[in-house]
């Protein structure tokens, strides 16, 4: 997995004033901090993989987040929350994450 700085693109957005990209994989996600109309600050996660067909052409699928201040502390939580116990069942030797958790 490599972090890159930044990246320019032709979103239907304003350029983002910070932008992060996490190659992984097929895989590429992007974080990028944009603007709202009334100056706050909000998070758009995307992800975005690489497509080929049968005929040879690529394409690229892309799924995306937006994520606003007020929900930072509740998905950060989450988040780290749910990583933790992938994590967790990870190391625990049991080989895998098949049982359901809390």
């Amino acid at each position: 997995m490599t972090l890159t700085a930044t990246r320019r693109g032709n979103d239907e957005y304003d350029d983002p004033i910070l932008s992060k990209v996490v190659k992984a994989g097929r895989r590429t996600y992007f974080f990028d901090v944009r603007t709202t109309r009334g100056d706050d600050c909000f998070l758009t996660i995307t992800e975005s993989r690489k497509m080929v067909d049968d005929s040879g052409t690529v394409s690229y699928d892309r799924h995306k987040i937006f994520l606003y201040k007020e929900d930072f502390d509740k998905f950060s939580q989450e988040l780290g929350e749910t990583i933790g116990f992938i994590r967790n069942r990870l190391s625990s030797g049991s080989g895998g994450c098949s049982e359901k958790g809390e």
